[in-house]
């Protein structure tokens, strides 16, 4: 990649307690690490994310979003590419992110998307199954390659703030190559023409 580009990674949980900023500060220094990225960590609980949607698609201009969401829209309308840090919630993802998600759309249409989930057993597996079904529908280009901490209590150094496991860092290369490679793709078909969906 020749200049920067901007990498959103959204840390998706509002939940008291939550571990998602843990796993989205690692993500984000791994970005920074990896190069070609500006790195944006943008937290859920920052923002007034109401549930009730006004009538109207969010593709239309002037949708009426809530003055306290301003920033949000801003900053995912900014990004070029996103890592969503989800965790699993009775094997799905969580309220918080859905709403982000729902209200907006353009933001995310013809961008790549790649997820960094945690949870037990599965570390989050059934939630990204469900969010690429969606992010498939806002016309986002999901990755193949993700991250995904099992039992993420016992997964992460708490200590360090880092897995446990040196050989996430593999993973996570492999992540951002993938949207490295997608990232000016799309952005330059973006600049070229609208996209049309």
């Amino acid at each position: 990649m020749t200049d920067n580009s901007r990498l959103a990674v959204v840390v998706g949980s509002v939940r008291e307690g939550r571990f998602g900023p843990v796993v989205a500060a690692w993500v984000a220094e791994q970005a920074r690490a990896f190069g070609g990225f500006d790195v944006d960590v943008i937290d859920l609980a920052d923002f007034d994310i109401p549930l009730a949607l006004p009538a109207g698609s969010p593709k239309e201009p002037g949708y009426p979003r809530p003055e306290g969401m301003t920033d949000l829209t801003a900053r995912l309308e900014a990004a070029d590419a996103f890592v969503l840090v989800t965790p699993e919630y009775n094997h799905s993802y969580p309220a918080s992110l859905k709403a982000a998600i729902d209200w907006h759309f353009t933001q995310w249409a013809a961008k790549p998307v790649a997820f960094a989930s945690y949870g037990g057993a599965a570390g989050g597996r059934h939630a990204v199954l469900h969010l690429e079904n969606v992010l498939t529908e806002l016309h986002a280009v999901t990755v193949r390659d993700g991250l995904a901490f099992v039992n993420y209590p016992l997964a992460f150094d708490l200590d360090e703030g880092r897995p446990a496991d040196a050989s996430a860092t593999t993973y996570a290369k492999t992540l951002l190559a993938q949207l490295a490679w997608w990232t000016p793709v799309l952005r330059t078909a973006r600049e070229r023409a609208p996209y049309p969906g």
